[in-house]
Parts: structure tokens; sequence; C-alpha cells
């Protein structure tokens, strides 16, 4: 079981509290893109094994929007931060290089 922090309202609690919501820092299509872009805007996933950032809802919260860092293999949680920004924060992006040295930021997808 995972303990989440919400970083809008700061509240500790279990996953069942929150929702996932799939891949963070998508690039979004609009109706104006190109086919193939939009094929893979739909149906293209990052799925690692190991470090992955993550989209999650606080539905039994503040019902708020939040990124997530965390590894799949070991279900440790890196840190959470604000669904507004465009890439992870300074202190999680060294957080996850402490433990992970060959991980780099590849930015919007």
């Amino acid at each position: 079981m995972l303990i989440l922090t919400c970083p809008c309202c700061h509240v500790t609690a279990e996953e069942t509290e929150f929702h996932a919501g799939g891949e963070a820092h998508l690039k979004r299509i609009g109706p104006d893109g190109a086919e193939g872009e939009f094929e893979s805007y739909l149906f293209m996933r990052q799925n690692p094994k190991g470090v992955h950032l993550e989209r999650w809802r606080h539905v039994y919260g503040c019902g708020k929007w939040f990124h997530l860092a965390r590894d799949t293999a070991t279900l440790e949680v890196f840190g959470a931060y604000s669904a507004q920004t465009t890439s992870p924060p300074d202190h999680i992006r060294s957080a996850i290089q402490e433990k992970h040295p060959e991980w780099q930021w590849q930015g919007a997808s």
C-alpha cells in the first residue's frame, strides 16, 4: 500500500483516498494536430519498470490533481508536486537521481 501526501492540502493518507490518472507531463494534441500525433497522444504511454511520473487526484480530500514521482518496481515515492508544473521540481529530481543515477528527465513526450 502506498502512503501519499497531497501537495495541495498536505494530507497524508493511504492510496485508497487517491485515484491514479495515468502518465504525467503528456503533450496535449488538439483537433488541428496531425492524425499520427493524435493517435500517439491517445494510445502510446510509457510503462517503465522503475521511475515513473504519474498524475493522481485526491478524490476523498481536496479533489485536486497533482503529479507524483515513484518507482514502479519498489513502490518508493520520491515526492508529489503541483499538476500545473511542466517538469519535476529540482528536489524531486535530486531524490530520484540519488537512488537512480542513470535517470534523466526527458521532458514532455
